[in-house]
């Protein structure tokens, strides 16, 4: 059986996790999301605990099994604590400023770089850090890699837009001749 698909997802107060046939539910303090029903999974909500099972032992519903497990975990952390990621700009020169929905970076282009976030992600600038947030995991990584995308960071100085916990491995400039 699989490690991950087995393990029960505890349901915090304040949370409702509503079984549909092709999706489930999840609602609460922070705001409601839809997971979809993976094929050949069933999803059993008793109390405050949530089961996933599967119909088969194929390739294809362990995996599924797992996912669906998964999925329905980010969405309950979600509603409950949310998600966010930190980025931090590094460069002479590099600014940001702005907030909510939209920022924009000066990063070193001819030009301002603009950012609009999607709905349900918000956007929280504190001197070179941008803070990535919101309820869907999903949607605050795929911000955050895309406002990485904007100015990667180079292996020489390291200037550029990376993860606060990111490692950036350096390379020797030119050697002088002798």
């Amino acid at each position: 059986m699989s490690r991950i698909g087995k393990q029960p997802i505890e349901i915090p107060a304040g949370v409702t996790i509503t079984v549909g046939d092709k999706e489930i539910t999840v609602v609460g303090p922070k705001g409601q999301l839809i997971v979809p029903v993976q094929p050949k999974t069933t999803v059993k909500v008793d109390g405050n605990v949530a089961t996933v099972t599967r119909a088969d032992d194929e390739p294809k519903s362990r995996a599924w099994h797992g996912l669906q497990r998964a999925l329905l975990n980010n969405a309950v952390i979600g509603v409950t604590k949310g998600y966010e990621k930190k980025l931090e700009v590094n460069g002479v020169g590099f600014r940001l400023s702005g907030g909510g929905q939209d920022i924009e970076m000066a990063l070193g282009f001819s030009h301002p770089v603009k950012y609009h976030a999607p709905e349900g992600v918000q956007l929280a600038t504190n001197k070179m850090e941008i803070t990535v947030s919101g309820i869907d995991k999903q949607k605050v990584g795929q911000v955050a890699a895309e406002i990485r995308a904007l100015k990667k960071p180079e292996p020489y100085k390291g200037k550029g837009i990376k993860y606060v916990d990111e490692v950036i491995l350096r390379k020797a400039g030119k050697a002088g001749k002798k």
